[in-house]
């Protein structure tokens, strides 16, 4: 399932980059300076495999035409380490790597984003979360915390005489901290890398 969400980005980036524009001028007063969005990722509600009833709320503004800011409130759960990258790894989804349940994180992070041609844009993603172990039996066996991190280039696309846009992306996610995990936890965790690839496709409303 997070293959076909790639595809989908990849297809929506294709048809949509003949309508790209310049990024706000440094000058122009007139722009929508606020944003509400979400991101992509919601599709992956959809997977069978690991379904991770995520949700995300994004507002930002537009401190410039250059430079953005934008509060992120974030959740999702996760039953394999997040250091499995579904479109490198075919260890992905299997059982040997499976928790012995899920993770399930809650987030308020701040993003900053400057743009430095065109809709041409670097971004930075910091993420404190909780965290809540939960065993096969769906008993709670821990609490836990982190700082997710994710650096991103992309390109903001307007669409509809800039009433929405797009922002195909790729980008480093992983944890930049992390609390020690319950036993059975850790020992899945342990063996992956703390960082992954991660492509990404927000979207929003500007007002």
């Amino acid at each position: 399932m997070q293959k076909k969400i790639l595809w989908i980005g990849l297809v929506l980036i294709l048809t949509s980059s003949l309508q790209v524009n310049a990024q706000y001028a440094k000058t122009d007063s007139t722009y929508k300076r606020w944003f509400v969005g979400s991101s992509l990722f919601l599709v992956g509600n959809l997977d069978r495999v690991n379904p991770p009833s995520f949700a995300q709320l994004n507002l930002g503004y537009r401190i410039t035409g250059k430079d953005v800011i934008s509060l992120e409130l974030i959740t999702w759960k996760h039953a394999w380490p997040l250091g499995i990258n579904p479109f490198l790894n075919k260890s992905y989804g299997k059982p040997e790597e499976k928790f012995p349940g899920y993770i399930r994180e809650y987030g308020i992070g701040l993003a900053y984003q400057r743009f430095f041609w065109k809709g041409l844009y670097v971004a930075v993603h910091v993420t404190p979360m909780l965290q809540t172990f939960v065993n096969d039996n769906g008993n709670t066996v821990g609490d836990g915390f982190i700082i997710f991190n994710t650096n991103r280039i992309g390109y903001h696309i307007k669409l509809f005489k800039d009433r929405f846009f797009i922002e195909p992306s790729l980008g480093i996610a992983g944890r930049a901290y992390h609390t020690e995990m319950p036993d059975g936890f850790k020992q899945k965790d342990d063996k992956w890398p703390k960082y992954t690839p991660e492509p990404g496709l927000h979207f929003g409303f500007n007002f």
